[in-house]
């Protein structure tokens, strides 16, 4: 079983866990460009293939 103490200290551990996880995720946020990949237009942001660089089956 576990003490009442050791219960608030694995909550505390816990929460700030998930408030590092929080504040890194507004960070990375932050550091991306305007209207990022994030958009959910769905478009494809990868450059075109050149047909001549494909293997040919």
């Amino acid at each position: 079983m576990i003490s009442n103490s050791e219960m608030i200290r694995i909550r505390r551990q816990m929460q700030r866990r998930i408030r590092d996880v929080v504040a890194e995720r507004r960070r990375a946020r932050q550091m991306e460009p305007a209207g990022g990949e994030m958009s959910g237009d769905g478009a494809d942001v990868r450059p075109p293939v050149d047909p001549s660089l494909t293997a040919q089956l």
